[in-house]
């Protein structure tokens, strides 16, 4: 049996990476999502994850109950150890993840994959005040953040997600099953 892959979505706040992980995993029920570890409030809504204080975070994280973390917008973000060894199993994992640490998870998961959304400006910034977690001053500095460039031997590919949901779930599902390492009924 072959490792699976981790499959990154990365994009700016309000992007709708949450949105689009639903729509794969309802479309494909074999792939199952990463619960993250995050230093905010519990019940916030978006993806499910498990709240922890900073102290409870740097507990676990010394105790090496990651495999990554990183810290952006003042939150500390943990993805479980036991993410590796399910990987390693052949099963396929989605994770909301910062492009800051694909450099660290590619090192960990040699078969990353990188959804990119994309969306305008001005769709992010209704997203972003329709979900209520930023206010204006916060919408406008997370729009203002200026990108990089991806590794150039990262496996990323581009989606936008301006239009509806449903196209942009048919356009990752495509991006999905176009990787040639990959089979849904690969019986090894």
């Amino acid at each position: 049996m072959s490792a699976g892959r981790l499959i990154a979505v990365v994009g700016p706040s309000g992007v709708g990476k949450d949105s689009v992980m639903v729509g794969i995993v309802a479309a494909m029920p074999s792939v199952r999502v990463v619960r993250r570890a995050i230093t905010r409030a519990p019940g916030l809504g978006g993806e499910d994850y498990d709240a922890l204080s900073e102290t409870e975070f740097v507990t676990r994280r010394e105790a090496g109950a990651f495999c990554l973390y990183w810290q952006a917008h003042g939150l500390h973000y943990g993805i479980p150890k036991e993410t590796l060894a399910a990987v390693a199993t052949g099963t396929d994992h989605l994770i909301n993840l910062s492009r800051k640490v694909l450099e660290q998870a590619s090192a960990v998961f040699p078969r990353l994959l990188v959804i990119n959304l994309t969306a305008r400006p001005e769709t992010l910034a209704a997203r972003m005040a329709g979900r209520g977690r930023e206010n204006a001053e916060d919408i406008r500095k997370r729009l203002a953040r200026s990108v990089e460039d991806f590794a150039p031997h990262l496996d990323v590919r581009n989606l936008s997600n301006d239009g509806p949901i449903e196209i942009t779930v048919q356009g990752a599902l495509a991006l999905l099953q176009s990787d040639p390492n990959h089979s849904e009924c690969d019986p090894t």
